[in-house]
């Protein structure tokens, strides 16, 4: 009894020695640290960016609506983790968003059909590598109110265009962005009815998405062209399609790449938005044909959630030639890719609940392995330099290739075999609107562009001319219309 009384006491000394007295408070030996006295905060030059500047985030349950102008709010969520618990019981669940999902999907179509005039109009004998799907023209975008026509606005300062509300280009949000996740397009939905959400649909006609299904280019089989042969792979397909084209480690990836496992919101639990349990989601759901079907989501790299960024799903292919992958961070390859990645909303908590992928290195070393043999599209215009073969280019194209190295600064952060340069640009495009600045973006590759409409991170841009339109004026570039279509013009070639 005695010997256990000298060890608690000794115990006891132990653990006061770990504390000192400070200002009459106990602290851990480890320093409270250095407190500015009176601090006033600068605004960095960010004006009406800054966060006094913005509105508060709105306090919202999961499943409640989000404002479409999700860039005019900032600041700090209640915490960065979530639970498994939906605020209802799954009954009520339900009949919520069977009320809510008509009501909130009329008013997405309207707010889209405010921004963008979806009028069908082609680039005619323009098409996407598959040779079906033909290139939406644009620019789409509307113009604001007194503004005829592009070239008038670009005749505005920045800070006139910002001053009068005249940005056309402001981002686009997640229409349901207090449960988020991903949606997918009504096409994908048709073969796919396990993924048809109860509460929010996919904002985009599907004639300005990618080819479904897309097709698929391997590096170690040039000459076969279209390797699926006009099919989706899957888990049931890929052993009949591959087997004796890739090797049993690659082989082992792509299986991974496309085994449904449980996510936040596609599962299993009564955690879903799903009518019926799923079996979750592949990262060839989104990546179909290790391309895209335009399928969106929240970026899994911010809290609260409503400061998450949306974004589109980008193309697998051509990752072999990249550095840098991820639009806000910097991962570095495509087995951290695949280890990262793998429950998109960067909670492991999470993962926890619902059941987690649980993939070992080695597993994600494999999916990689696939991952970087999948080509970029045929580019026949082009020769092994990447320069446009003159013999096959039209007068249009070349000057779109001369200007896109000259005066409209494309080739200053898209050069090199994959069109890019691996690095993150700020564009600063709060400079045109008030809002919350969105920071730097990851560069993305220009190689096969055509084929993965729409475009920029968050999907604003539905067409190619969209995009030369948004850089014309972001970068105050001054181009004229004939070289901005000869611009475009050259993109398809790429």
């Amino acid at each position: 009894m005695k010997k256990q009384v000298v060890i608690s006491i000794a115990i006891i000394g132990l653990f006061l020695v770990g504390f000192q007295v400070v200002n009459n408070q106990l602290h851990l030996l480890q320093s409270p640290g250095a407190v500015v006295e009176n601090y006033v905060e600068p605004d960095y030059g960010l004006g009406s960016s800054h966060v006094d500047s913005l509105l508060p985030f709105p306090d919202l349950k999961k499943g409640e609506r989000t404002p479409f102008d999700l860039w005019k709010y900032g600041g700090k969520g209640k915490t960065s983790f979530t639970t498994p618990d939906l605020p209802m019981s799954w009954d009520e669940w339900m009949a919520f968003h069977k009320k809510q999902k008509p009501e909130l999907m009329a008013d997405v179509k309207k707010y889209m059909d405010s921004r963008y005039d979806f009028n069908g109009e082609v680039h005619k004998g323009e098409f996407m590598s598959g040779g079906r799907n033909p290139i939406m023209k644009g620019p789409i975008a509307r113009l604001p109110k007194g503004i005829s026509t592009y070239e008038d606005l670009a005749k505005l300062s920045a800070t006139e265009i910002k001053e009068r509300d005249l940005f056309p280009f402001k981002p686009l949000a997640h229409p349901l962005a207090t449960t988020a996740h991903m949606v997918f397009p009504d096409n994908w939905n048709e073969v796919h009815p396990e993924h048809l959400r109860i509460d929010v649909d996919h904002d985009f006609p599907i004639e300005y998405l990618p080819e479904f299904p897309p097709p698929m280019f391997l590096t170690t089989h040039k000459e076969l062209g279209d390797v699926t042969k006009g099919r989706e792979v899957t888990i049931a397909n890929y052993w009949e399609i591959f087997d004796g084209l890739l090797t049993p480690e690659q082989m082992e990836g792509l299986k991974e790449l496309l085994k449904p496992t449980p996510t936040t919101w596609f599962n299993h639990t009564t955690h879903r938005v799903t009518p019926e349990p799923s079996a979750g989601v592949a990262c060839f759901s989104c990546h179909v044909n290790g391309h895209t079907n335009a399928a969106f989501e929240l970026g899994p790299d911010s809290r609260p959630n409503l400061a998450r960024l949306r974004v589109g799903t980008p193309s697998m292919r051509g990752n072999f030639n990249l550095m840098q992958l991820s639009s806000k961070r910097s991962i570095r390859s495509m087995d951290h890719f695949a280890e990262v990645e793998e429950y998109f909303d960067g909670d492991p908590g999470m993962q926890q609940h619902i059941g987690p992928r649980s993939q070992k290195r080695e597993t994600t070393n494999r999916m990689g392995d696939f991952n970087s043999i999948l080509d970029f599209s045929p580019a026949p215009k082009l020769d092994a330099m990447g320069n446009l073969i003159p013999e096959k280019a039209s007068k249009q194209e070349l000057m779109g290739e001369k200007l896109f190295r000259g005066k409209a600064k494309c080739a200053q952060c898209h050069y090199g075999p994959a069109f890019v340069d691996d690095y993150m640009h700020d564009l600063q495009v709060e400079r045109f609107y008030k809002g919350r600045p969105e920071g730097p973006i990851k560069t993305f590759p220009l190689r096969g562009i055509k084929d993965s409409p729409p475009y920029l991170h968050d999907d604003r841009l539905p067409t190619l001319d969209d995009a030369t339109e948004f850089f014309n004026l972001v970068l105050e570039l001054g181009l004229n219309k004939e070289e901005k279509e000869a611009i475009t013009a050259y993109m398809m070639c790429l």
